[in-house]
């Protein structure tokens, strides 16, 4: 019965993950480029008490063994990298990603980040910058005197300035994608670094080697479901319940032992 209590306390520890990550996911539903995460839960070790093939006699072998497990663990979060709906914006320097890939930005160290939230604007110098102020990879300035700009679907930067009649490419922007987006590292503002897991950065034109394309005044909303979060939410709820109530049913199964009276 013992086993029992430990089992199900390891189911309620299990859910109480869950829930964490379904929270986590509802806080960042409205979060741009925000990616939701999926809690996997793995079996514990079993304690054999009879093992299947072994011989029940010298011409027969048992069939089906016993094996009695001890709960349940968490064994990763799986991050979702599906694509969020699109939302057209006002600013003409922000940019949405429809299709694989991240944004690269330098932070203040000199490393590398990856990023999905492509709500870009310019600092002092006219150079293409994040919310937190981090510079676009590889660097983009727009002159201070440009009329407008154009970010085309395969990253080509152009601006119009006074006096000219045609259209002045000013930049590159390029991707990069992960053969493991998943193994990335989460660093929080929206940020990624790679891990061995991930793999190295491929880097590329929007729009070639399987990259997706970028579209000019979007940003990508939270790929969250609001619905289905609920609905996970509902069932961890109950799961945290059940493991509960086994407890509560073993320690009954036990006072019942304590208090037998010849």
């Amino acid at each position: 019965m013992m086993r029992a209590m430990w089992s199900a306390a390891a189911g309620m520890n299990v859910q109480q993950y869950n829930m964490d990550t379904i929270s986590n996911n509802l806080a960042n539903v409205n979060t741009t480029g925000f990616k939701k995460a999926r809690a996997e839960f793995q079996d514990l070790l079993y304690q054999t008490v009879n093992l299947a093939g072994t011989n029940s006699s010298t011409s027969s072998t048992i069939p089906a063994g016993i094996q009695l497990g001890h709960g349940a663990k968490l064994q990763s979060l799986m991050r979702q990298f599906s694509t969020g709906n699109l939302r057209q914006t006002a600013n003409r320097f922000d940019m949405a990603i429809e299709g694989d890939g991240f944004f690269r930005v330098t932070q203040p160290d000199g490393t590398l980040a990856y990023t999905r939230d492509g709500g870009f604007t310019t600092d002092q110098n006219g150079a293409l910058v994040n919310s937190a102020g981090y510079l676009l990879d590889p660097q983009i300035t727009i002159p201070q005197d440009a009329l407008s700009v154009t970010i085309a679907g395969d990253g080509t930067v152009s601006v119009t300035q006074p006096g000219q009649t045609q259209p002045q490419q000013v930049g590159q922007i390029t991707l990069s994608h992960f053969v493991n987006p998943t193994g990335l590292n989460q660093l929080g503002r929206n940020l990624l670094q790679p891990t061995l897991a991930s793999g190295e950065a491929i880097d590329g034109t929007p729009g070639s080697d399987g990259l997706g394309t970028i579209n000019q005044g979007f940003l990508e909303v939270s790929n969250v479901d609001v619905a289905e979060e609920m609905v996970n939410m509902i069932i961890g709820q109950r799961a945290y319940e059940a493991n509960s109530k086994t407890i509560r049913t073993v320690d009954d199964m036990l006072s019942l032992l304590n208090n037998l009276k010849r």
